[in-house]
This record gives structure tokens, sequence and C-alpha cells, in this order.
């Protein structure tokens, strides 16, 4: 078994980190375009094992695909943040020519893999590796959702001051300021959150988990990491222990949600052979509309990505 993770910067290097902490395959492999870096950090990595027990080999890599090859699981991370004075536009074109470039040296060498994008604008770079990968959509998918939502759970349990492992939630929508929060379908240990929180506070927690990205990059000056980086490792654990667990992932819709043609964050089971079903909830008109005004977002920014032909 093996799991390849493009991009050794701080997501790509945790997330290899949390994979070979849990021994999720026999080899890591982190490639990355600067020389020597994903090798410093495997080998960093690496020496670790004896300490925390584990007997995953990390294998740091420079722009060797080949050393990639037949890999079960691909995480993309590479790509560039937002700089000062860069157009939403000039951001999806420079990272969509990195995410193109990847997917097609990914599948040169791993032609029946599964690909987990996290590159950023998350919906759109999803799109673009199913463009470049020629793979079916269930195995080309973004992580996005697991992340908004761990992200709302540790807010509920520090205002509720209990542990975040009673809690069960859900997001759906866009990775930002869209994503569609569902408090009608988040418990604690069974218990409906809304017996346990005030509106005003839940409603507090919903608003900060939107921007919750954001609130990072203003404390830390760049991007979040280590959740970012977990959350992709627990979807590789989904994937290649066949789990079949049930999470929110940036997925390809055909109809699901009244919603075709576009990328977007949706409850899935996760299993050997990628997204196994794409779970449609109940949802409400409110929530309904919600979902589909993310959608509209969403779409104008793949329509971006389109007329730049990537």
């Amino acid at each position: 078994m093996k799991i390849s993770v493009i991009g050794a910067g701080n997501v790509g290097a945790t997330c290899a980190d949390v994979i070979a902490h849990r021994e999720l395959c026999n080899e890591v492999i982190l490639l990355d375009i600067k020389e020597n870096f994903a090798e410093g950090k495997a080998l960093d990595m690496w020496q670790t094992a004896p300490v925390n027990n584990y007997d995953t080999r990390i294998t740091g890599v420079t722009n060797d695909y080949e050393r990639t090859k037949d890999s079960d699981v691909v995480v993309i991370t590479s790509g560039l943040p937002r700089k000062p004075g860069m157009s939403r536009d000039d951001l999806i074109a420079t990272n969509a020519n990195i995410v193109k470039s990847v997917t097609e040296n990914v599948v040169k060498y791993s032609p029946n893999t599964t690909i987990i994008v996290v590159a950023n604008p998350l919906d759109v770079m999803t799109y673009c590796a199913y463009l470049n990968a020629n793979l079916p959509s269930t195995k080309v998918f973004g992580m996005a959702g697991i992340l908004d939502t761990a992200r709302y759970k540790a807010f509920l349990a520090t205002e509720l001051n209990i542990n975040p492992k009673d809690i069960q939630g859900m997001l759906l929508g866009g990775h930002g300021d869209t994503m569609v929060p569902l408090p009608r379908y988040t418990t604690v240990s069974g218990i409906p959150v809304t017996e346990l929180i005030a509106e005003d506070k839940l409603n507090a927690i919903l608003e900060r988990t939107k921007v919750g990205g954001g609130e990072i990059v203003k404390l830390l000056g760049t991007s979040a990491w280590y959740a970012p980086g977990a959350a992709a490792a627990q979807m590789a654990e989904s994937i290649v222990r066949n789990q079949r667990r049930l999470f929110p992932v940036c997925a390809w819709l055909t109809g699901e949600y009244g919603l075709k043609d576009i990328y977007l964050g949706v409850p899935t089971i996760l299993g050997t052979n990628g997204i196994e079903k794409i779970i449609e909830l109940k949802l409400n008109d409110a929530e309904m509309k919600l979902l589909h005004d993310s959608a509209k977002a969403v779409k104008e920014v793949m329509d971006v990505l389109d007329n730049m032909g990537k």
C-alpha cells in the first residue's frame, strides 16, 4: 500500500506525518518541486518513528513522479496562497496550472489511483484535477467539508465545555463563507444541539465557522495546516481501510440536490472505490436555498476556469 502527498509545505507535511503515524500504508512518498525540501522533512519525520512506534516509511523526493508509481491514494496540496494585489482570477490561473501539471504527472504513473485535492480555491481546483485526470468522478474529490465540520465541532465543544468526540454535525456547500451549516443535523450523543445551546450563541458559532480559515490567517499571517492536513489524512484512512465512513466531501454532482455538473460539498460514503455513495439529506426549503446559493457562487468560479481553457 502506497500513499503519495504532493506538496511538502505545511499542509502536505502534516498530512504525510499523520498518515505515517496511523500506519495507513507501507510507504508515504512526499514530493515537492523545491530541491531537497521534501527529503529533509521526510527524514525528520522518519526519525520520529522509533519514538512514536510506527513503521510506515516516509520518503521525500524532488519532482520525481516516477517514485509515486502505483500509489493507491494521492493527496494534492500543491498551490500558492493568495498574495497582496493578486486577483481571484490570477490565483485561479496560477494554481490551475500547478494542479493541472501535478494531476497529469500523478495519473501517468498511477492510472488507477484515488485523488484527494486540498489546493485552493478548493472547489474549482478539484474540478481542475477532474478535468485533467481522466478518472471517474468518484475517484477525484476535494477535502473541505471535514475541515469545516471539524472547526464547527471544535467551537461547539469549547462553548459547551464537552468532549468533541460526542458531537456529530454536517456542513454542506462550497468551502468558504457560502458553506451551509445544518444545526438541525447537529447532535451531542444523540441530543439535538439546539437543546444545549442558546440560539444566539449557536448562530455566532455558525458564523465563526464560515470564516474559520480567515481567523487563523489573521492570527498567523498564513493559512492553517494542522487541521487541513489531518482532515485529508482522515479521508485517506477511510479509503485505504475501506471504513465506509460518512464524510462531507467536495464531490461531482450529477443531479443530486437538484444540482448537476458541479463540484460541491455533500455527504458521501468513502471506501476503497473512493466515493461509494452520495447521501441526499432531506433539506427544508431554507436549507435547500442556501445550498443552491452556495452552488451558484461555486459555479461562477468554475466558469472562470472554463473560460481560461485550463
